[in-house]
C-alpha cells in the first residue's frame, strides 16, 4: 500500500470530494433492497468528520446511460444514509453546475451532501476533462473509497484526480489494496484459489495469472464442465463453452508443468431442468448422464476442496460453485463459505473476492469471519491478474 490515506493528511476545514460506490438495489418502489455497499462507506464517511472536514459524496448508481433516469435517482440513499450516519445529509438536484457549486462552497465542517447520479452525464463514463474539472471544483481534497469502480478510468475516478493537489485513499480502498496486494505480492503458503462461476471465458487472466502464484487451484462452477469435457467425459446438457476446450487442456497442462495442483470436480449433483425443483442426483464425473445437467459440485468435491482450504495459510476465492441462487444446488458453494470459515479461525488470511461470491458469503451471515470480502467484482479480478486499476494508481503516491 504506497499510496497517501486519509488516515495521514490533515483535513480540518477542508471540503473533501469523496467517491464512493453506492449503486445499491432498489425495487420498484425505489426502496434499497441491500444496502452493504452504504454500510462499507461509513468508516471513511465517520473518519472525514472527526478529522473535521465537510463531506460531499458521489457515485453512479445503475446504467442511466448518460440520461436522467428518476428510478435511477441516489435520493433513496441519502435517506438511508441518514439514518446510518445519525445526522442530516444534503441532497444535491445533480452532480455538477452552479446550484451544485453554491451547494458545496457554503459547507460548514461535519457537514454531509450527497451529489445526485454521476452517470446522468455521458460524461462520467467518457472521462470527459471538462466534467471532471466541473467535478474537482466543488472540493479541496479529493478521496476514492469506491475500489468497485477503482478498475474503470471515469471522471470521477481517474480524471477527477488531475485537477487536485491531494488524492487519497479512504479506509475500505486502504483495507482492499491491503488485502488483495497481500495475496498477489507476499501470499504466505500453502496459498489456495478457489474459482467458479459460469465462464472461463472471464477468468482465463486470473487463473494464468494464479498459476504462477497458489499451490492448489480448485475449479468449481458452470466452468468446472468444460474442464471435464476437455479431459473426454460426458458431461450431459450442462454449461460448456466449446471454443474454449482447447484453452482448458492447455490449462491443465500449463498447471502440471509447473507442479501446481489443479483440482477439478469427482462428482456432481445434475438435474434434469435448470430449476430448483427438478430431478435430482450425485454422480461421478465419469458416469454424467447424457439427458441431464450439471448444478452443483458433489459431497465427495466438497470434502476434497474443504480439506484443501482447511490447510491454506492464503485463501483466495471468487465464483460460486454452483447455483447457489436455487437452495437445492447451493450445498457447494456453502460448504466454501464454512471452509473459509474455518481456515480463518485457524490464522488463514482468507479473501473473498466480490461479485456472487460475495452475495452467497453474506446470503449465509458469514461475512464478519473471514479477512476481507470485496466490494469490487471485476475490480477484484483484475488486481489479481495483476493488472493495474486505473483509480488506485491515480491516487497521490506516499512519500517514503
Amino acid at each position: 500500500m504506497n499510496k497517501r490515506t486519509i488516515t495521514d493528511a490533515d483535513l480540518q476545514g477542508k471540503r473533501v470530494l469523496t467517491r464512493v460506490d453506492f449503486n445499491v438495489p432498489l425495487n420498484q418502489q425505489q426502496e434499497i433492497t441491500d444496502d452493504t455497499r452504504i454500510r462499507a462507506s461509513l468508516p471513511t464517511i465517520h473518519a472525514l468528520l472527526e478529522k473535521g472536514a465537510a463531506v460531499i459524496l458521489m457515485s453512479h448508481l445503475g446504467r442511466p446511460k448518460g440520461t436522467v433516469q428518476p428510478s435511477m435517482s441516489l435520493r433513496p440513499v441519502a435517506d438511508r444514509l441518514a439514518s446510518l450516519l445519525g445526522r442530516a445529509v444534503a441532497f444535491a438536484p445533480d452532480c455538477v453546475g452552479d446550484e451544485v457549486r453554491a451547494m458545496t462552497e457554503n459547507m460548514q465542517p461535519g457537514a454531509v451532501l450527497l451529489l445526485e447520479n454521476l452517470r446522468f452525464h455521458a460524461e462520467e463514463e467518457a472521462n470527459d476533462p471538462a466534467f471532471a474539472q466541473q467535478l474537482a471544483a466543488l472540493g479541496d481534497v479529493y478521496v476514492n473509497d469506491a475500489f468497485g469502480s477503482a478498475h474503470r478510468a471515469h471522471a470521477s475516478t481517474e480524471g477527477v484526480t488531475h485537477s487536485m493537489t491531494l488524492n487519497l485513499a479512504g479506509l475500505l480502498m486502504e483495507k482492499e489494496i491491503d488485502y488483495l496486494g497481500r495475496a498477489v505480492a507476499a501470499p504466505v503458503h500453502p496459498y489456495t484459489a478457489i474459482l467458479g462461476g459460469a465462464k472461463i471465458s472471464g477468468k482465463i487472466d486470473v487463473i494464468t495469472s494464479l498459476l504462477d502464484k497458489v499451490d492448489v487451484l480448485l475449479i468449481g462452477g458452470g466452468m468446472m464442465y468444460t474442464f471435464i469435457k476437455a479431459q473426454g467425459m460426458e458431461i450431459g446438457t450442462s454449461l460448456l463453452e466449446e471454443d474454449k476446450l482447447e484453452l482448458a487442456r492447455q490449462i491443465m497442462e500449463l498447471a502440471m508443468q509447473r507442479n501446481k495442483q489443479l483440482v477439478v470436480p469427482v462428482d456432481t449433483v445434475v438435474g434434469r431442468e435448470f430449476n430448483n425443483d427438478t430431478e435430482r442426483h450425485t454422480v461421478r464425473v465419469t458416469d454424467m448422464p447424457s439427458d441431464m445437467m450439471g448444478l452443483d459440485i458433489g459431497p465427495e468435491t466438497i470434502a476434497l476442496f474443504s480439506r484443501h482450504i482447511r490447510e491454506s495459510k492464503t485463501v483466495v476465492w471468487n465464483g460460486p460453485m454452483g447455483v447457489f441462487e436455487m437452495p437445492n444446488f447451493a450445498k457447494g458453494t456453502m460448504a466454501v463459505a464454512n471452509a473459509l470459515v474455518e481456515a480463518t479461525d485457524s490464522g488463514a488470511v482468507t479473501v473473498i473476492g466480490g461479485g456472487d461470491s460475495a452475495a452467497a458469503i453474506n446470503q449465509v451471515g458469514l461475512a464478519d469471519r473471514v479477512s476481507h470480502v470485496s466490494t469490487g467484482g471485476g475490480a477484484s479480478l483484475e488486481f489479481l491478474e495483476g493488472k493495474t486499476l486505473p483509480g488506485v494508481a491515480a491516487l497521490t503516491d506516499r512519500m517514503e
